[in-house]
């Protein structure tokens, strides 16, 4: 059996541990945490809920850092064997406000704006492409292809 001080002892190890653990979980990186201004200006999910679940967003931004992109993906849902498309647009220029699920996933008027596109796919692969629709220079494809810069 164990005494009152030991008791005492244990229950604040005990309150210190579920404190630090709700702390912890509270403390997460997170969207709010990137530079700049992201703003959801469309999305579209399937809706089959049996087999892989396709998203596509749209979204404009501030900040035009490549790698504060690639993080806002990253925070973006996932499903297993489903696959994450994002499609980044300066704010302040024409976005798309409808996205279909056929690529290009939108109108082709908008396609000069689009600064990058974020995808994950179904085996978690993530690809990041600045400007798909433009024509890339030969070290923006080795870029692409090494994963450098």
């Amino acid at each position: 059996m164990l005494n009152k001080r030991t008791k005492y002892i244990l229950l604040g190890v005990v309150i210190f541990l579920v404190g630090y653990m709700v702390y912890d979980a509270g403390s997460e990186p997170g969207i709010k945490d990137l530079k700049g201004a992201y703003r959801e200006v469309a999305m579209y999910r399937n809706e089959n809920n049996t087999g892989p679940i396709v998203r596509i967003y749209a979204v404009a931004v501030t900040d035009t850092s490549w790698e504060d992109m690639r993080k806002y993906g990253d925070f973006m849902l996932y499903t297993k064997y489903g696959t994450t498309r994002v499609y980044f647009f300066p704010e302040g220029q024409p976005a798309p406000t409808e996205l279909s699920p056929k690529k290009p996933n939108f109108d082709k008027k908008y396609e000069q704006a689009c600064l990058a596109v974020y995808e994950k796919d179904a085996m978690s692969q993530v690809t990041f492409r600045k400007k798909p629709f433009t024509q890339q220079t030969a070290e923006e494809r080795h870029e692409l292809i090494v994963g450098a810069k």
